[in-house]
């Protein structure tokens, strides 16, 4: 009865194929997965490590440029500071220059002042020793007459601008007796230095005064000569 019964094909080899085949399959996939995978990690690696070293290289230049920005605006720094010194320099050597220029021109104006009044100096004094002279030419018969008159010399003093007149005959005990006075003529007033004897200082002012106010030199000698013979009269 076994031997009658009909043979049944399930398809078991046919399926162990299959299997085997897809086993296979999948086993390449797998592997070529995991390949994959060790790949794209192992490349991740080497974008990690560049990205790190990129960034690595990206920080020093960072610190290089933060270090040269640094060094540029101490540098701006410096040359702002020595451009507000140079121009403070050049202020005051602006206001040196011009202190100086008014200070030039100021001794300009005082040499032309100084140099007119010198001019107008000089021609005042030209025409006083012309006049001068002119009353010298008229004084010297004058003067001749009052030597004699009054038995007078005029003797230098050692000093300039300054005359000794010496009187004698003033006393008739001693007709050789002298008395003196010293005439200084440096200044347009004169004056009276010294006298022997002496005698009051205000009525020889007063002799000096009509001096200076008329220049009529023999009524002055005159009046001297009677103030310094009365003391040894």
């Amino acid at each position: 009865m076994a031997d009658s019964l009909p043979s049944i094909n399930f398809g078991f080899d046919d399926l162990r194929d299959r299997m085997a085949r897809f086993t296979e399959r999948f086993d390449t996939f797998i592997a070529k997965g995991r390949k994959q995978v060790l790949e794209e990690r192992n490349r991740f690696r080497i974008n990690v490590a560049e990205l790190q070293e990129d960034q690595r290289l990206k920080s020093r230049e960072i610190e290089n440029l933060a270090h040269k920005s640094s060094s540029h605006a101490q540098t701006i720094d410096k040359e702002a500071a020595e451009t507000a010194e140079m121009h403070a320099s050049i202020a005051s050597i602006t206001q040196q220059r011009d202190a100086r220029a008014q200070h030039r021109d100021r001794i300009r104006s005082e040499i032309a002042t100084i140099r007119k009044q010198i001019a107008q100096r000089i021609s005042a004094q030209q025409h006083y020793a012309k006049a001068i002279d002119e009353q010298a030419q008229l004084n010297v018969p004058e003067l001749d007459f009052w030597q004699t008159h009054l038995c007078m010399r005029i003797e230098g003093t050692g000093t300039v601008d300054r005359l000794r007149f010496v009187f004698t005959h003033v006393d008739e005990k001693d007709w050789e007796r002298e008395v003196c006075f010293d005439l200084d003529t440096e200044k347009k007033d004169y004056r009276v230095a010294s006298v022997k004897p002496k005698v009051d200082a205000e009525q020889i002012e007063r002799c000096v005064e009509r001096l200076n106010d008329n220049r009529d030199l023999g009524p002055f000698l005159k009046r001297m000569r009677d103030l310094l013979s009365a003391p040894v009269k």
